[in-house]
């Protein structure tokens, strides 16, 4: 007759958990599911152990999900096995489990773990020829709150590919600010500091906030963008806004935090008596070097008019770099190009043309171009009295199916010439002056 017994989980065998958990790891048997996740079921899902006396000698831990369950933990102390513990803790977990209406039960383990007889003895087939895959989302179900409070928001994997052209810029933010993020541990090798907080500088509609997103995205980190115009009107004020905002950031584990146009709250500091914004700035100084102490953090601000920042606010030691993002040379706006005209007509529109007409475009100068080529074009297929034929007669538009597939040449070339240019030669000129006076790259 057996000594031990088998129950439920109860909230008192934590220890013994972890104690399995650790007999484990001492036999280098490195389990499939994180000790926090084995936890976490074990108080939410499905959790059975064995005992002898007090003492947790087994368990067994499982988790349904629709019609599938999951074997995430099974382990014996070392010297419990070989008694049919773990095909009766199976058994037990399984019974548990099966009024969920499961179909299928199943069980990942480590290629080291030479112990299966117990699934073997259950009636589980070891399957062969699988591969597993693996990924860790980025943000944990407890920060998600947190989160979301902030307007925070995980950005799409693809955005940084998805950033046309530009290749130098994102080349040097790969460098200096992705790399080292994503990258800690060698950077930590190498002596390097990974950034805590950068500036991108250039005119507008240049790509600047673009940037910061892909940033994020290429990190995986949660992208929250503070609004100085929505704290305004907070009842603590602005400064005292900015600085709670900025401790609720610091309650999430990763974050790039992007503030956008941030001339308006760090300015240059001047006159008598004090500007009321002077108090924004100064906490605004105060918060950055608090920011800085946190790892797992990028702090991105991004200006049209970086002349018009506080000196103290560039300095060495609040700023990693000072990035300049400048319109797009030819390689850039010819893959915009290539991105927003139809893949479907792509072929017979003049590209290198298009390019040549808009040179001194901003990014968003060449998107409003094509969005507009686009519109009129198709406002010709269905409207023109070329295509109308008996639908004009009847007062009806004539469906797109009977006219052109697509914008031509000439659609996109008029609707350059009616762009208004973002960027002015003299803004672009005091640009690139700020290029050798302010980079810092």
């Amino acid at each position: 007759m057996s000594n031990w017994r088998i129950r439920d989980f109860h909230s008192s065998d934590m220890d013994g958990i972890l104690h399995l958990w650790e007999s484990l790891k001492a036999d280098n048997v490195d389990p499939v599911y994180a000790l926090s996740e084995v936890l976490a079921s074990c108080e939410k899902d499905h959790a059975v152990v064995a005992v002898q006396g007090e003492q947790v000698v087994g368990a067994a831990v499982g988790r349904a999900a629709h019609d599938q369950g999951w074997i995430v933990f099974l382990a014996t102390l070392p010297e419990f096995r070989g008694r049919g513990i773990g095909t009766s803790l199976l058994a037990a977990v399984e019974n548990r489990m099966t009024p969920h209406g499961l179909n299928k039960l199943s069980a990942l383990m480590p290629e080291s773990e030479t112990r299966v007889e117990a699934f073997l003895g259950r009636g589980f087939l070891l399957k062969q020829n699988l591969h597993y895959f693996e990924r860790t989302i980025p943000v944990q179900r407890q920060e998600l709150e947190p989160l979301s409070q902030l307007g925070g928001r995980i950005l799409a994997r693809d955005l940084w590919e998805n950033v046309a052209g530009m290749r130098r810029e994102k080349e040097l933010l790969e460098r200096r600010l992705v790399l080292p993020l994503a990258e800690a541990d060698l950077a930590d090798q190498f002596g390097v500091v990974p950034p805590r907080a950068v500036v991108l500088f250039g005119p507008p509609g240049t790509g600047k906030t673009t940037f910061a997103k892909a940033i994020a995205s290429r990190l995986e980190w949660p992208f929250v963008e503070v609004f100085p115009s929505r704290l305004a009107s907070d009842p603590k004020g602005l400064a005292g806004a900015l600085r709670e905002t900025f401790l609720e950031i610091a309650e999430l584990e990763h974050a790039v935090v992007f503030i956008d146009e941030v001339e308006e709250i760090a300015s240059q500091r001047s006159g008598e008596p004090p500007s009321p914004l002077q108090g924004v700035t100064n906490e605004l100084l105060k918060i950055i070097p608090a920011f800085r102490e946190q790892p797992g953090r990028l702090l991105v601000c991004a200006t049209n008019f970086i002349r018009a920042l506080d000196t103290a606010f560039l300095r060495h030691g609040r700023f990693d770099y000072v990035i300049p993002i400048g319109l797009p040379d030819v390689h850039a706006r010819e893959a915009m190009w290539q991105r927003f005209i139809p893949a479907s007509v792509v072929d017979s529109v003049d590209v290198a043309l298009l390019v040549s007409r808009t040179e001194g475009f901003s990014p968003a100068d060449i998107e409003y171009a094509a969005r507009s080529a686009s519109q009129r074009a198709l406002e010709k297929a269905v409207y023109t009295a070329d295509a109308a034929g008996a639908g004009a007669s009847s007062g009806g538009a004539v469906p797109a199916s009977n006219a052109r597939k697509g914008p031509v040449t000439q659609d996109y070339l008029d609707a350059i010439a009616d762009t208004r240019t973002t960027v002015s030669d003299e803004v672009h000129q005091d640009f690139l002056e700020d290029i050798d006076s302010l980079a810092r790259v």
